[in-house]
């Protein structure tokens, strides 16, 4: 009982730093983030007259992986990372604020990426599009969520579904139902709710572990058990997977392969040249951006 209190507290103490990379400036205020500068060749948008891209009829089993090159060559799709969604209080931090986007600030930031015509798409459209070059609609982006904090479910879900949104939650499993000091995490059924109206549940681990780190037992503790637990509670398969901090390393990619798994993201970094769906590049949702600034973002960064 008393190592499960510790690592919570150890998690706990975690989250409220974020997920933060080594890619990124310790001041979200200033925080410029480039694109790879790779070619972008291929268009994204849905050709005239083309019935929109749906997920749900989209099977990637009998997707064909295309050569890391092909992957390469498409034009990145925006993918924006957030973590907690709530007003800052006294207590937090120049950096910790960072990973802390505060209600309004987000409601109005999908309002502008809504007004401004993007399109929520989901991994099953992405790995299409990287593998085939299935047309995405013109404008897509994907949203992402990292951590299971429960203001993901209470704030941030309703506000996308406003706007006819759907996203990915990136759960970490040893959070799950608990009730922390400074953050509550959401519970089995509230995780399920947000696959049943569409959208995706990924794996995050156990407990944060950098992945860099893993060895022995760490593949059963931090993938294994996790991603069996999680669709236990979906009741469907979990095929995406979010490195802890956005740190990987060519060496462990092997292991979700074998696990499974189709997709894993990190952040900033470069993608892996020989394991581009491997490393899927997100950038964080910066708390001190505004709308304007985070439009700015992601046109700098993709």
């Amino acid at each position: 009982m008393k190592h499960k209190l510790l690592m919570l507290l150890a998690a706990t103490a975690i989250l409220t730093a974020g997920c933060q990379s080594k890619s990124q400036t310790s001041s979200g205020a200033t925080q410029e983030q480039t694109a790879e500068g790779e070619a972008k060749q291929d268009s994204v948008a849905t050709p005239s007259g083309t019935d929109k891209p749906n997920a749900a009829n989209i099977d990637i089993e009998k997707i064909k992986v295309a050569d890391p090159a092909t992957i390469l060559a498409r034009k990145q799709v925006p993918i924006l990372c957030y973590h907690q969604v709530r007003n800052w209080r006294p207590t937090d931090g120049k950096v910790g604020k960072d990973y802390i986007v505060e209600v309004q600030n987000f409601k109005d930031q999908i309002k502008m990426l809504a007004d401004s015509g993007y399109q929520s798409i989901l991994p099953d459209q992405l790995y299409a599009y990287l593998n085939t070059g299935a047309p995405l609609p013109e404008k897509p982006i994907m949203f992402t969520f990292d951590d299971t904090d429960l203001d993901q479910f209470t704030v941030a879900a309703p506000t996308l579904k406003k706007y006819g949104f759907k996203a990915v939650y990136f759960i970490m499993t040893v959070t799950i139902g608990k009730k922390g000091k400074f953050v509550h995490y959401m519970d089995s059924d509230q995780i399920k709710q947000l696959s049943d109206e569409g959208n995706v549940i990924g794996s995050h681990t156990y407990d944060h572990k950098n992945f860099k780190k893993y060895a022995g037992k760490d593949w059963e503790e931090q993938l294994d058990k996790p991603t069996k637990r999680l669709e236990e509670i979906t009741g469907k398969k979990i095929y995406t997977f979010a490195y802890p901090f956005g740190l990987w390393n060519a060496e462990g990619i092997p292991e979700l392969k074998k696990r499974g798994f189709k997709m894993a993201f990190s952040l900033a970094d470069k993608r892996d040249q020989k394991d581009p769906l491997f490393t899927i590049r997100r950038i964080i949702a910066s708390g001190y951006w505004s709308p304007k600034t985070l439009h700015n973002s992601i046109k700098n960064s993709f």
